[in-house]
């Protein structure tokens, strides 16, 4: 199957257009069931008549017209039932608030939409202003894991608060509260708001994910195209207990680091991301995320179902716990800017990287932060790395995956190419991603 046909679809969309499918739909299953019932009615009559009770199967003399709906009721322990009753109080839907956006001519608007404009897009960004008005951007979900001295906190998805400047949150009634953003970690796609705790009755608690398997019963809940579909409840199985996948940065579109996910075939669709994957305990065993869905732009891929994915609960508590306390998460980093080499053509691989034919994956240091710990060890523009300890890189997800196992202080040993020999190196790990001065590169 071509990777480059399927889009990870994230981020929650406002409410759509209803449909008044639902209702047909009813009536086809009511006359489905009615027609299966001529096939297997005289076995569940049997199985259902051990002390002679009629409990629906009907002779009747009446004439045509007459139909009566059966009084009979079926009794049903339902392990989801339950499971979805202890936690939906806890799954809430989160609505990111942003600041209307006004321009100084509607003319530049057209010219930019039929790529006419002839300023930069600086001098189009200079043009527009915040009005100060409040408008709904888009919703998402959340999970309350915590009520502590009146605050309560919940987990959602970075992608669903990203650039909000107002945030609220839906409680399960309806009950709607201002909400605080508590710290955002764009890595795992985490992030944790803090809530006024008076109103909030439930609290979900966390599973064990290394505990799930593949084909248990998971049900996802959530707010499916916004809060008018609030605490909707999907049914499915683990598809995958650990699948990993790549995340790719929204600007650039340029793959970053990856990612261990829950797979699953629960729907999880659109207002989705934020809400809860639970087992049949009632546990939250991943938050949703995302879901893999045929490109749009591509009619001749079939169409893709029953692909979603969460994040496991055992990283989303180790994420969640450094946000509530430091406001972000700690990840060491090298202090250089890269390309992947498959980014650089074959003639520049021989003529300036000076690379030997049997290198095909790496990634390629184009310059380094201020005070780069990398720089410091040695290393050069156009040095080429292409492993970290005993762990090959061969492009920019690699090296990320590999520095993130670290913690600050640990020493690694890195593998590079120069001028086509090879060589390594070992440095502490002393600088955080936080610390790089982005804005500020040089040259070696």
């Amino acid at each position: 199957m071509d990777n480059q046909s399927h889009n990870f679809q994230e981020g929650p969309n406002t409410s759509g257009p209803k449909h008044s499918g639902g209702s047909k739909t009813m009536v086809v299953a009511l006359v489905a069931a009615l027609i299966g019932g001529g096939v297997g009615g005289g076995a569940a009559y049997w199985g259902f008549s051990q002390k002679g009770k009629d409990l629906g199967v009907v002779n009747t003399t009446k004439s045509a017209g007459t139909t009566q709906v059966s009084n009979v009721s079926v009794n049903q322990s339902s392990a989801s039932e339950t499971a979805f009753a202890k936690v939906k109080g806890a799954v809430v839907s989160v609505v990111n608030l942003q600041k209307a956006q006004s321009t100084s001519s509607g003319l530049d608007d057209f010219g930019d939409l039929f790529g006419g404009s002839g300023s930069s897009s600086s001098n189009s960004n200079s043009n527009k202003s915040s009005s100060g008005s409040l408008e709904e951007y888009s919703e998402g979900s959340g999970v309350i894991y915590q009520k502590k001295d009146g605050t309560a906190y919940i987990v959602t998805n970075n992608h669903v608060v990203a650039g909000s400047d107002e945030l609220e949150v839906i409680l399960s009634d309806g009950t709607k509260i201002k909400a605080k953003l508590v710290g955002t970690d764009s890595v795992s796609d985490l992030a944790v708001l803090s809530i006024d705790g008076s109103k909030v009755n439930t609290v979900a608690s966390f599973g064990d994910s290394n505990a799930i398997k593949a084909g248990q019963t998971v049900l996802a809940i959530g707010s499916p195209l916004g809060s008018e579909y609030a605490s909707s409840v999907t049914q499915g199985i683990v598809s995958a207990k650990s699948r990993t996948i790549d995340v790719q940065d929204e600007e650039t579109g340029q793959t970053t680091g990856q990612a261990t996910v829950i797979q699953t075939d629960a729907a999880i669709n659109s207002g989705n991301s934020g809400g809860a994957l639970i087992n049949l305990s009632g546990q939250v065993i991943g938050i949703n995320s995302m879901k893999l869905s045929t490109g749009s732009s591509d009619s001749s891929t079939a169409t893709i179902e029953g692909m979603g994915f969460a994040i496991p609960s055992n990283e989303v508590v180790t994420i969640i716990n450094q946000l509530v306390a430091n406001g972000k998460v700690v990840r060491p980093a090298l202090g250089v800017t890269v390309r992947d080499l498959s980014s650089v053509t074959a003639t520049q691989q021989q003529s300036v990287l000076k690379l030997p034919s049997s290198v095909t994956g790496g990634v390629v240091i184009a310059g380094f932060t201020s005070e780069s710990i990398a720089k410091k060890a040695g290393l050069k523009q156009y040095d080429v790395i292409v492993g970290v300890d005993n762990t090959n890189v061969t492009g920019l997800a690699d090296l990320h995956t590999a520095l993130y196992k670290h913690k600050i202080g640990d020493t690694v040993t890195l593998h590079y190419y120069r001028g086509g020999k090879k060589q390594s190196v070992s440095l502490k790990l002393t600088q955080t991603t936080s610390q790089l001065s982005e804005s500020q590169t040089t040259k070696n």
